[in-house]
């Protein structure tokens, strides 16, 4: 399995997301048993159970990457300890790989709280890494001044650019993880990402999570409710696209958002 190896993190390439999955325990198991090594979830989903008894049935727990994240609501120290506990106990395991803030949360408590408390975490061994999720390129830059942030999970796909968000992960040495990394399907009718399939015999799927891939210090988590689509996804990860691949997907951008809820940050302009 392809890893990405920042100063801050050592993951594999791609990852199983499980947000609004269905079937959970069994798509989860299917994954493992395909080879995915990497299964990212979130105390909002309301899937950590299934996913805990997906891994404890698989045997695999020790070398299975594991991502939960804190709810923007539980992002006082007290709650942050309290429901890291909870998300441990519902996923049948002492530790995660990495503990995200789900999105920016000032409104609930100041950041470096937030951050103090899940870097306390870290220090306990209740998780190796610390990260964030859904933060703008200014928000991310004030995460990464107040503790050790290994990622920003963000939605990124060939609809939507990163850019400003990219600037800063770099100069600081951090991993991109992306979600949605399909833009929910949209991606999958694009001509010039069908015509790109085409010439490499690969599914548009293969080729949107590929062209990811191939940008620099990228993890990209990919969700199915199909066993064939789950198993497909890996073959991204044997996918080399030309340059002139790439800057034909990389033109595709324009800013095309999945998720943007009322409580969602300023988002960058790219």
């Amino acid at each position: 399995m392809k890893t990405v190896t920042t100063p801050h993190l050592t993951a594999p390439a791609i990852g199983f997301g499980t947000w609004e999955l269905e079937d959970v325990h069994d798509n989860v198991r299917h994954a493992l048993d395909v080879g995915y090594r990497h299964v990212d979830t979130a105390q909002i989903y309301r899937n950590e159970d299934d996913v805990g008894r997906a891994l404890e049935g698989s045997g695999l727990r020790d070398e299975v990457f594991l991502t939960t994240k804190v709810w923007f609501q539980e992002a006082a120290a007290p709650s942050v300890a309290r429901s890291t506990q909870e998300s441990l106990d519902r996923l049948r395991t002492d530790h995660v790989d990495l503990l995200l803030l789900h999105w920016p949360a000032d409104d609930v408590a100041p950041l470096g709280e937030t951050l103090e408390a899940m870097t306390a975490l870290r220090d306990r061994g209740l998780t190796r890494h610390i990260g964030v999720s859904n933060f703008p390129s200014d928000q991310l830059r004030r995460a990464v001044e107040l503790a050790p942030i290994a990622t920003d999970q963000v939605e990124h796909h060939p609809y939507l650019s990163i850019d400003a968000i990219r600037e800063v992960a770099h100069a600081h040495g951090l991993a991109i993880t992306a979600y949605s990394p399909i833009a929910r399907g949209e991606v999958l009718d694009d001509p010039t990402i069908g015509e790109i399939a085409a010439t490499h015999d690969a599914t548009p799927a293969q080729v949107a999570l590929a062209f990811l891939l191939a940008q620099r210090d990228t993890i990209v988590l990919p969700k199915s409710n199909t066993p064939a689509r789950i198993t497909e996804n890996l073959g991204a990860l044997d996918l080399e696209l030309t340059d002139g691949d790439l800057e034909r997907i990389a033109g595709l951008a324009r800013g095309s958002r999945q998720v943007d809820p009322p409580f969602a940050p300023t988002w960058d302009a790219a």
